[in-house]
């Protein structure tokens, strides 16, 4: 029997913003415009409200189950994410130095642009060396958005 999949669809000031789950878990979280063809759960009604309260400016770390799909090397990577401080940012050869592996700055970057938990796992956190936006999946006004969020509100 194949495990039941929920979504929901909600609008927020940065575009529309899906979120999918199993039972185990948020599998997905993602700016997407098109329709959810899922139902939605407990879970993704929640997901939207922490979502829309960060967004908000109103919290800075969220408290929600996850079960992203990935290998064991992106899980590692997508958990070191997870530790970054609310307001901080870093740099892929960081996070490779911290992960142990200092030469594998690309398969960090690989792993985090295949993060399938946008905002939840920071991948918008992570920058170029020289302070520059890298790419973000959500685009980059997204990210410089979600920077300029967090930075405020770190200094308050």
């Amino acid at each position: 029997m194949s495990p039941t999949h929920y979504g929901l669809r909600f609008d927020t000031p940065l575009g529309a913003c899906q979120v999918r789950a199993s039972e185990a878990g948020l599998t997905s979280v993602r700016f997407d415009e098109a329709d959810c063809p899922l139902p939605a759960n407990a879970l993704c009604h929640e997901a939207a409200r922490q979502i829309t309260a960060y967004l908000a400016g109103e919290r800075s770390d969220f408290d929600l189950p996850l079960a992203p799909a990935g290998t064991p090397f992106q899980q590692a990577v997508w958990a070191a994410l997870r530790q970054l401080p609310y307001g901080s940012t870093t740099h892929y050869g960081a996070l490779a130095a911290a992960l142990g592996r200092p030469t594998a700055a690309r398969a960090i970057g690989a792993a985090v642009g295949k993060n399938p938990i946008w905002l939840i796992i920071p991948c918008h956190r992570v920058i170029g060396r020289d302070g520059s936006l890298t790419g973000y999946a959500g685009g980059l006004p997204r990210k410089r958005a979600l920077l300029d969020l967090e930075a405020a509100r770190a200094t308050t």
